[in-house]
């Protein structure tokens, strides 16, 4: 088994544009080498929102050289981009954006969710692109709820949804540049779960809410727990019912540089992304 080498809390909340409060579990910045492929995950917990005329969110940004996969669990999400894609996402769909060579998109509270309110939950991880695939055409994966294959754990022991990756004979939807596996778990009470991971695969299991204990201590709400690339596979017993997201991934061993909505492997391909979006490359949002 793959040893845990560290447990990190995320106390501290802040907020996207106007309409998502968010908590940033790992960024590349901290633990880049410990987590690649994965550059950054954001959870925003469950947030009641009153209902209103004006939708919130964040308005058009851009971004170059890595994926955007957003997982929505409560509430509704609208998407626009400059590739001419646009869509819903709403409780258990997911949406997996490859910004590649540059988008620009926008994303806000779906007109009905605005007008009627309620409560949103959703979380986004960003995934880093290796050297060569840095700049392909930009790309969109709108993954409904029912496309994505639920597991029961052995012993029933919890479930797991497959977004990308393989296990027990089942596949995730998405399509993916790096092989890695990002499945959506429920943990139930008492439960000592086993999950693979392969031998040299970086992986951790971030805990949304719920409760798991390890041996570095007990892994709450918005926590995440590290384990060693040596060993082939991960166990954890939960405490509490517990929601959580395992992410595990074959390491990109190039250089990761990054600036705000970036992320390539040189300064100088920075400073040509700022520039190529300063004289309107990234295309227009309508």
């Amino acid at each position: 088994m793959k040893l845990i080498i560290g447990l990190h809390h995320a106390h501290e909340q802040h907020w996207v544009g106007d309409g998502f409060p968010v908590r940033t579990l790992f960024s590349y910045q901290s633990m880049g080498e410990e987590l690649s492929p994965f550059l950054m995950l954001d959870y925003a917990s469950p947030t009641a929102f009153s209902p209103s005329t004006v939708a919130k969110g964040v308005g058009p940004h851009p971004h170059r050289g890595f994926e955007t996969v957003t997982i929505a669990y409560e509430g509704e999400l609208a998407h626009k981009d400059s590739a001419g894609n646009a869509g819903t996402i709403g409780p258990g769909d997911v949406q997996w954006m490859t910004a590649g060579a540059g988008i620009l998109h926008e994303e806000m509270h779906s007109a009905q969710f605005t007008q009627r309110g309620g409560m949103l939950s959703m979380a986004q991880l960003w995934v880093n692109l290796p050297a060569k695939q840095k700049t392909p055409p930009p790309g969109y994966q709108a993954i409904e709820a029912q496309q994505i294959p639920t597991i029961h754990l052995e012993n029933d022991q919890g479930t797991a949804r497959l977004i990308a990756g393989d296990y027990a004979g089942f596949s995730g939807p998405a399509k993916t540049h790096t092989a890695m596996h990002v499945w959506d778990l429920r943990i139930k009470k008492g439960a000592v779960i086993s999950l693979p991971a392969p031998n040299h695969w970086n992986a951790a299991l971030a805990i949304l809410r719920g409760q798991v204990e390890t041996d570095k201590g007990v892994a709450g709400d918005a926590s995440l727990i590290v384990f060693s690339r040596a060993g082939t596979g991960i166990e954890v017993s939960a405490s509490q019912d517990t929601h959580a997201l395992f992410l595990s991934g074959e390491p990109i061993p190039d250089p990761v540089v990054g600036y705000g909505p970036f992320v390539m492997n040189t300064k100088a391909e920075i400073a040509k992304a700022i520039e190529d979006f300063n004289e309107g490359r990234f295309g227009r949002l309508d």
